[in-house]
């Protein structure tokens, strides 16, 4: 399944509406806190449940340097990882790779 939006409001070239997902769905315009390694600082899956949060945002660049593929996998994917029930998006890192400068080749980025 692709991700899928459905308008349920339009003012000129603003929408509104839903995005359905394999694993859910969110509204949108939505809050989406940034857990860069996975979990968000100083807020509780509960606090971000109650601020109305419906999605997860992780930097795949940072998660694989800290805490890596293997660790979160190994509890079960992201959300598991983070202690988080809802939708959980990672971006591809690709501005670390460039802003960072780290030692690209072959096998990826450090």
């Amino acid at each position: 399944m692709r991700a899928e939006f459905t308008a349920s409001a339009i003012d000129g070239g603003a929408r509104s509406g839903t995005v359905r997902v394999p694993g859910g769905t969110f509204r949108t315009p939505c809050f989406m806190p940034v857990g860069t390694r996975g979990a968000v600082r100083h807020l509780s899956s509960v606090d971000l449940a109650e601020l109305g949060a419906e999605v997860v945002l992780g930097n795949t660049y940072h998660l694989m340097l800290r805490p890596g593929a293997e660790v979160i996998r190994a509890h079960g994917g992201l959300g598991a990882f983070a202690g988080w029930e809802g939708l959980t998006l990672t971006d591809s890192g690709g501005y670390q790779i460039f802003s960072l400068k780290p030692k690209v080749d072959d096998q990826g980025a450090t």
